[in-house]
């Protein structure tokens, strides 16, 4: 009997390891190249993993925080999409550089060309963007995720402090301390402090297939979800011996 609930409980343990692991998947992300200081310019990257088995992704749109306006933002070219940048006029003009700015990119538009982010794949959408707030610690891009069956996904909701990670939530891009300089990574995006925007884009890197992602989080979330399956295995294989010598007995 102590046997059998040895590994009853293994086996559960394993699964729930499984289970936890899994949605690291699925959720839309950004993450700077390199930092993203405040005052400063950075490259982010918005990785949009295909969360479904029977359909491919064909439309990304993601908005840009309006309580804190970028000056410049500035697309990368994405082999099969084209991309569309929103302006919107602002209803407080943002001052960037002494020069006073009062539109700004509102929404990023990438549409599939072609077939798409398909099952078992993410894309990685760069975006340059700046001046970055100097009055907050991070940034809440709300995203939207269209299938070719015309599923749509909101990754919308704002994750919040202490509470339980959302169901869809928003990514969001943590600004780290501005450098001595006080302009962070300036290489990353124009100092001028004017909008720039970019057209279609098809000569940047294809899409590049999940299993092949370097993503910390994603490895970990694999790796605790194999040890889960084998330890859970080891234990069921455990109790039949175990039964067997019994009964033997």
């Amino acid at each position: 009997m102590k046997a059998s609930r040895i590994a009853a409980v293994t086996a559960v343990a394993g699964s729930a390891v499984l289970a936890l692991s899994a949605p690291a998947f699925a959720h839309v992300t950004v993450q700077p190249e390199g930092t993203a200081a405040k005052g400063g310019y950075a490259v982010v990257d918005f990785k949009v993993p295909n969360e479904r088995d029977d359909a491919s992704t064909t439309k990304v749109e993601v908005n840009l925080p309006a309580d804190h306006p970028l000056a410049s933002v500035m697309p990368e070219a994405v082999d099969g999409w084209t991309v569309q940048v929103t302006k919107s006029t602002l209803a407080k003009p943002v001052e960037v550089h002494g020069e006073k700015i009062n539109q700004a990119v509102t929404k990023v538009t990438w549409t599939a060309d072609g077939k798409g982010i398909q099952p078992g794949y993410f894309q990685k959408f760069p975006l340059s963007i700046g001046a970055l707030p100097e009055d907050t610690d991070e940034l809440v891009f709300k995203a939207v995720q269209t299938y070719d069956n015309k599923d749509v996904v909101r990754w919308i909701e704002v994750p919040e402090k202490g509470q339980a990670e959302p169901e869809n939530p928003a990514p969001v891009l943590a600004l780290t301390a501005a450098s001595d300089d006080g302009h962070g990574d300036a290489a990353a995006g124009s100092s001028s402090g004017q909008t720039d925007t970019a057209a279609t884009g098809k000569d940047a890197a294809a899409t590049t297939k999940a299993s092949d992602s370097s993503g910390g989080s994603d490895t970990t979330a694999r790796v605790l979800g194999i040890v889960g399956i084998v330890v859970g295995a080891a234990g069921i294989a455990y109790a039949l011996i175990a039964g067997r010598r019994r009964t033997a007995a």
